[in-house]
């Protein structure tokens, strides 16, 4: 798989957990069990393919724990969650150029996040990795929005809304959690081979996945620059954003080819925003 983008802005989803990368990420070894097709209808709700889905056994190299998630593509959703109907999107078609995103986003009184860089012994972020993730930060809370991002490296995730860290596998991209219970998104995993990238390049995943921990989804999630499944068709899954343009149709005129949420990164990427990013967020924030 070609590199896939983590978290941004421009195509908007929440509520699951999300990947970009170079290389195709396999944290342990998948189940093989095959989707119900109660599963298959959920997450088409969640506007997420089931195709070629698995449900993988993750563990959280930070805390120990192992948990159960069904994994598309870049996409990762909690198994117990998607099963709840956690995930289920609703549907805004007006007719205008917008963009998309999904209900589970992070509430008013949840905005100002700490944000953990962690340095431990297990999972610590490169030099380039941490200045990826202050520029990241930085762009951020420039934004004119309620979100305020409150930025510190160390160890204590325990205390961290949102916690970013070195997962030790090979390749280029990370995973991200979406929002869930009105709160963000909190481990953002980062792949060993982003220490060779640029501290642009840094910025660039890293901010992509946030992006995704705040409630965004890929910008070009009907069909992914860089090939593999549709995400979700434009009828399903996708709640349009005043004021960006259209994605419905890899191609279309209206797609924000600039924006940090599209869904892979080539290694010319600067790390900042587009112009719609910006006016996404403000919109939903």
């Amino acid at each position: 798989m070609k590199k896939i983008k983590l978290l941004a802005l421009c195509a908007i989803a929440a509520g699951v957990i999300t990947s970009c990368q170079k290389d195709e990420i396999t944290n342990e070894q998948p189940v093989s069990l095959e989707l119900s097709k109660d599963l298959q209808d959920k997450m088409w709700d969640a506007g997420v393919s089931p195709i070629d889905a698995t449900i993988e056994t993750i563990t959280n190299k930070l805390d120990g724990t192992s948990d159960k998630f069904v994994v598309s593509g870049d996409i990762r959703m909690a198994l117990d969650q998607l099963e709840n109907g956690a995930f289920k999107l609703g549907i805004a078609e007006d007719g205008t150029n917008k963009q998309y995103r999904t209900n589970n986003l992070i509430s008013s009184g949840n905005r100002t996040i700490d944000i953990l860089g962690y340095t431990g012994s297990c999972c610590a972020l490169s030099s380039r990795m941490q200045t990826g993730l202050q520029w990241a930060v930085n762009n951020y809370n420039r934004i004119n929005s309620t979100l305020n991002f409150r930025l510190t490296f160390g160890t204590n995730f325990q205390a961290a809304d949102m916690v970013v860290y070195d997962n030790g596998q090979g390749g280029q991209g990370g995973q991200a959690e979406f929002p869930s219970g009105g709160r963000s998104g909190k481990f953002i995993q980062i792949l060993s081979g982003m220490a060779s990238a640029s501290n642009n390049v840094n910025e660039h995943v890293i901010g992509h996945e946030i992006g995704h921990a705040v409630g965004f989804r890929h910008t070009d999630y009907a069909r992914r620059r860089c090939g593999g499944a549709n995400e979700g068709t434009a009828g399903v899954g996708a709640i349009n954003v005043p004021g960006t343009p259209s994605a419905n149709r890899w191609g279309q005129s209206g797609l924000d080819s600039g924006s940090l949420m599209i869904s892979c990164f080539d290694g010319s990427e600067d790390g900042e925003f587009s112009n719609f990013d910006i006016v996404a967020l403000e919109f939903l924030y």
